[in-house]
């Protein structure tokens, strides 16, 4: 397939984000002024602090809370990505079998269970996100893929996951294109979600519940008064008993955390609505999201009008953690982009794309979530989601109130909450070290997933950097 398909395909593509250009967007809220008081203030609008906030107030019903946002909520990485709700807490289940095989069962029920509860919260409160419990299906396009996918279909299958593997025949029924040899079938893992508007409807039940949410407000500095914690914000601040930063990518207030995570650009096209003989030429009559086994990785999913969203792939850190809007767009990562969803699909030539756009995601040496306290416990976080945090966040919310709690339950006595991932070096060094691995992941996806010395050493220090 000529890349002059992608480009044609891409040339008139709206350089915004497909799912916060919508008019169900709400309006602004103000920002802070004066000095507010509050039990507790969460730092950051979006999945993360929304339902932290909410589930505050639905544990203790009389608790006062306070949200700083200091865009609007969900306008970050919650209303950007790709709308993969994800029943795993490990970022999938390999992740967790490598590092935490002994907890594995309990993590696999506590996300099960967490999923389970985001689809009761989006209908008990009429949340138009249009949740869809669609499952997801693995795609191999390479021998060695297909045997990764059957050694860990044996795994979870021994784990009492209810998965199947499928051949090429199998897997081109559910949806036909030329390069899948396999897949693997997950039909309860995984639901599908309009991201942003899950956030709007996240920040709605908030402020029907009695939450205060502050948008267009930076919180600029913490620091302890008496027995609580104040925040300064450019027109005012906040004295709380109790702090959850859930700010991820963008640099936390507490600076020892400021080593523990990357920030990672993903990039991201959405095509215009498939026709109903296009949507016959592929298939997936499932409509389960899809992801590829490469270590530079594709995800791709329908939308409620049957459009394709397709991103993934060229996964970029920026020297010195840099963040900037005008690192969304990509002319190189989204024109490869295009090009290999028409190399996937050459049946959909002459597909256009109407929205290109890109977002910031924190990425940590493990992939998995991580939680702490500091300030004698009076502030607690939750970071590192490396992109899986659509439905995690839940769970890390009542991670960080247990916390704040100091509550000995269930989940903040696994291992997984008990101990941090391995932070990464300073620069220069984490730059070369993340363009090293970047390149090594790309080569060994060109030589039969061969790992070289510079993978196997990171997969013994236990380290990672994910695409």
């Amino acid at each position: 397939m000529s890349p002059d398909v992608g480009a044609r395909a891409l040339a008139h593509a709206a350089r915004s984000v497909f799912w916060l250009d919508d008019p169900a967007r709400p309006e602004p809220l103000p920002a802070l002024s004066g000095r507010v008081e509050a039990d507790l203030v969460v730092v950051g609008g979006g999945y993360a602090g929304l339902w932290t906030a909410l589930r505050a107030v639905e544990r203790d019903p009389g608790r006062s809370v306070v949200v700083l946002e200091a865009g609007a909520c969900g306008q970050e990485a919650s209303g950007r990505n790709g709308g993969f709700a994800s029943a795993s807490l490990t970022h999938g289940f390999a992740n967790g079998l490598a590092r935490w095989p002994a907890e594995l069962a309990t993590l696999d029920r506590l996300g099960a269970q967490n999923l389970r509860d985001i689809g009761d919260t989006v209908a008990r409160h009429g949340i138009d996100c249009h949740w869809e419990e669609t499952g997801e299906l693995s795609v191999a396009a390479a021998p060695h893929q297909l045997t990764e996918l059957e050694e860990l279909a044996d795994a979870m299958t021994a784990a009492g996951h209810e998965v199947a593997l499928l051949d090429r025949t199998a897997v081109r029924a559910r949806l036909d294109s030329p390069t899948y040899l396999g897949g693997l079938a997950d039909p309860h893992g995984t639901a599908l979600v309009e991201p942003a508007r899950l956030a709007w409807g996240l920040r709605r039940v908030c402020l029907e519940l009695g939450v205060r949410i502050f948008e267009g407000t930076r919180a600029l500095g913490l620091d302890d008064d008496g027995d609580g914690v104040l925040l300064t914000t450019p027109g005012g601040s906040v004295r709380a008993a109790q702090v959850a930063l859930a700010t991820n990518a963008f640099p936390s207030l507490l600076r020892r955390l400021r080593l523990m995570t990357v920030p990672v650009y993903d990039h991201v096209l959405m095509t215009e609505p498939l026709s109903t003989a296009q949507l016959a030429s592929i298939g997936w009559s499932g409509r389960e999201g899809v992801g590829d086994c490469a270590n530079l990785f594709h995800y791709f999913r329908l939308t409620r009008d049957d459009r394709i969203l397709w991103g993934g792939y060229d996964a970029v850190y920026h020297y010195g953690s840099r963040i900037a809007r005008e690192l969304e767009q990509s002319d190189r990562t989204h024109a490869l982009l295009a090009a290999q969803l028409f190399e996937a699909f050459p049946q959909l030539e002459g597909l256009r794309f109407t929205h290109r756009w890109g977002g910031v995601i924190d990425t940590c040496t493990r992939f998995a979530a991580f939680f702490g306290t500091a300030r004698r416990g009076r502030v607690a976080y939750a970071l590192g989601y490396t992109g899986l945090g659509v439905a995690a966040t839940r769970f890390g919310a009542d991670v960080v109130l247990d916390l704040l709690a100091g509550e000995e339950t269930e989940r903040t006595s696994l291992e997984m909450v008990r101990r941090r991932p391995l932070p990464f070096p300073p620069e220069p060094v984490r730059y070369a070290g993340v363009q090293l691995t970047r390149w090594s992941l790309e080569r060994a996806d060109r030589h039969d997933g061969r790992r070289n010395l510079w993978l196997r050493g990171l997969d013994r220090a236990g380290l990672g950097f994910d695409s």
